[in-house]
């Protein structure tokens, strides 16, 4: 059963969306909207969905950072339960390409992370071994990871008093891709000391099982600690699954061989009557290289790529997915819908233009095409009930929908900003006015521009009038643009210049007014979506204002007007009622400059007695100045190194970005 553990009870509007939401799921609604405003506390409503209707569920984010923020967020609601993660597997990736132009063919480089890889793994087996299991995925969750039907066929039980030989288990294990190593056992491997067989299986964090025979018979199943060998429990069966999700069976693996084979004739025979015996020759040695591994390993560099082959599939048939090893009735949250929806409808062109290439000059059988992600049409038909969830749901959401769920009010009573239409005659004028303005209330502002160049020269105008201003955009490295976030926070600049704020992902709650030039230019920028996105985010200040510069009033922020003054009456409504007084929200400002400061305190006081200049942790922001020596750049960059690999295990992956991107500037690389 999923069981919900928090101090907390559903407040404000979340009761009435949390019973519209299931009510829906109960009466089979096959997709409803869950539109809710920034701080109504989203993610709680959706557990309280789960712990209702009690069934298996997908959450899909669009990106690392917020899937790694609902796995967290979802473990802590969920602690009795099988709350996983599932994301890319790769620090590093450099996909296999060729660019024909300059005849340069750039090799598949990547770099795995190995805890992730064991998350995957986990998810994997929890779907398939329980019924309260919550992943929260990353839209690479819809890309192809192996045949479900082979996962589970190649899967191994054992159990106390089975008569089984010991090489026999080491014999399957093998076939699963298990490899064996006798003297360092890590994940994937599996060792035999006598009548001990150890196993780490690719799901286990720190676990490693251990089977114990008698004979032929299976006498113990224990789990020992990796590290210390102490036993932690015993039980008395285990199932044991591939170490890998492309393993398949060795007669399934050799008809695929016998298809490779079939093709590559057919495709040598293209190239010969085109008349391009590079291109056959290329394509014949790399393929052949390939089926001798399949056939004396089991496994090849690029196994992916014959998917198609292996799995026993049609030409085109779309891939077994994450999605797969749901049951029919899971649920879907499909979370900030308005940009996960676009990029999973993008992600099969993109990869089909890059295979097009490999294929037409060689490097890559036609098979390839369908190592792939899903088509969007073949998304929606694995999509089980779901639940959009946006602050601004675009036209897909909507018009799928069979309800929308709207939730307004925020705990905390903080109303959505005032907003202001002014004419562009005079705008640097009033624009000076605010600033002072904001400036005798020690509050802070931003200001929108469309062009680069705008921001720049709107900078160096403010700050001859004596404005403390900086401008941030694109150009500005990922280091740089913290440092400038954090400026604001701690009072040292009062405004921010910028293109496209709301792509850096802030949280500034001491900015109280937000200023966006040109507002009645329509495009991207100045959608009725990311005005309201925009608008939001003055939303964390009891005093927030919008000031909208343009000389005509388009759909675009008629709409987005209506929207945010419709929903700051919901919340002022809700206020009076219950007596409840808007605050600013108070937030601690990130501590990722705190670390460097520390560790360059640490790096040169050790020196201090030798003579040396102590480091100037501010410095390490620009150009990757470092005020010390290369030793103590070295045990910085090792020290800082240990803090990311540290963060990124906790799943703070903001703050291992943030450390990343130091240690780069540090450096000197890019």
């Amino acid at each position: 059963m999923f069981k919900l553990v928090s101090d907390f009870k559903p407040s404000g509007d979340q009761p009435q969306a949390i019973d519209k939401i299931v009510d829906g799921i109960n009466k089979g609604m096959r997709a409803q909207t869950l539109l809710g405003v920034t701080g109504s506390g989203k993610t709680f409503t959706m557990a309280n969905v789960i712990e209702r209707v009690q069934r298996p569920t997908l959450i899909l984010a669009h990106n690392k950072t917020l899937a790694g923020q609902l796995y967290a967020e979802f473990k802590e609601l969920f602690p009795e339960n099988a709350v996983e993660y599932f994301i890319s597997y790769y620090d590093y990736y450099q996909p296999e390409a060729y660019i024909a132009a300059t005849d340069t063919y750039i090799e598949k480089d990547s770099s795995v992370n190995d805890e992730i890889d064991r998350m995957r793994h986990e998810a994997t087996k929890s779907l398939l071994t329980r019924e309260d299991t919550i992943v929260v995925a990353s839209v690479s969750c819809i890309y192809g990871i192996g045949e479900k039907s082979d996962y589970l066929s190649l899967m191994l039980m054992l159990e106390v008093g089975l008569e089984i030989p010991r090489d026999a288990v080491m014999g399957q294990l093998i076939n699963m891709q298990y490899d064996r190593n006798d003297f360092e056992l890590k994940r994937g491997c599996f060792r035999c000391k006598g009548d001990i067989l150890d196993i780490w299986t690719p799901d286990s964090e720190n676990v490693v099982t251990r089977i114990s025979f008698f004979g032929d018979e299976i006498d113990k199943i224990s789990f020992v600690d990796a590290i210390t060998g102490r036993t932690e429990f015993t039980r008395s069966f285990v199932e044991i699954f591939p170490a890998s999700h492309y393993a398949t069976g060795r007669a399934k693996l050799a008809r695929a061989i016998e298809r490779i084979d079939a093709e590559l004739d057919e495709r040598l025979a293209f190239f010969k009557d085109k008349g391009d015996p590079v291109a056959a020759y290329r394509l014949e040695q790399r393929t052949r290289y390939d089926m001798d591994m399949l056939n004396e390993t089991g496994f090849c560099k690029g196994i992916e790529n014959y998917s198609r082959h292996i799995a026993g599939r049609a030409e085109g048939e779309p891939p077994c997915t994450l999605m797969d090893f749901f049951p029919e009735d899971y649920l879907l949250f499909i979370d900030e819908s308005h940009q996960t929806i676009p990029q999973v409808r993008a992600m099969y062109n993109g990869d089909r233009a890059r295979k097009e290439m490999l294929v037409d000059y060689g490097f890559r059988l036609p098979s390839a095409f369908d190592n792939r992600p899903l088509k969007f049409d073949e998304f929606e038909s694995k999509m089980g009930q779901t639940i959009f969830v946006s602050a601004t749901p675009a036209g897909y959401e909507r018009d799928r929908s069979e309800q929308v769920v709207e939730q307004m009010i925020r705990p905390t009573g903080l109303l959505e900003p005032e907003i202001f239409i002014r004419p562009v005659d005079g705008q640097i004028e009033d624009i000076l006015s605010e600033l002072k303005y904001q400036k005798e209330r020690g509050e802070k502002s931003l200001i929108m521009t469309l062009t680069k160049r705008m921001s720049e020269d709107l900078t160096e105008f403010l700050t001859k009038e004596n404005i403390r201003v900086t401008y941030l955009h694109s150009d500005i490295k990922a280091v740089e643009r913290m440092q400038i976030l954090n400026s604001l926070r701690n009072d040292e600049i009062d405004v921010i210049v910028g293109i496209n704020l709301l792509r850096e992902g802030i949280d500034l709650p001491e900015v109280s007014l937000l200023m966006i030039l040109d507002a009645d230019k329509e495009g991207f920028l100045r959608s009725e979506t990311s005005l309201v996105q925009i608008i939001g985010r003055c939303a964390r200040n009891e005093n927030g204002r919008v000031i909208l510069y343009a000389d005509e009033v388009t759909d675009s922020m008629m709409n987005a007007v209506g929207e945010t003054n419709r929903r700051r009456a919901i919340q002022q409504e809700y206020n009076e009622k219950h007596g409840i007084t808007p605050h600013t929200v108070k937030k601690a400002v990130r501590d990722v400059f705190d670390i460097v400061a520390k560790s360059c305190e640490e790096s040169s006081s050790k020196t201090r007695g030798k003579g040396k200049a102590k480091a100037d942790p501010v410095r390490i922001i620009s150009s990757g100045e470092f005020a010390g020596s290369s030793e103590d750049k070295d045990k910085l960059i090792n020290k800082l190194t240990r803090e990311m690999e540290q963060a990124a295990k906790d799943l703070e992956f903001e703050k291992a970005a943030e450390i990343r991107d130091i240690i780069i500037e540090l450096k000197g690389t890019r």
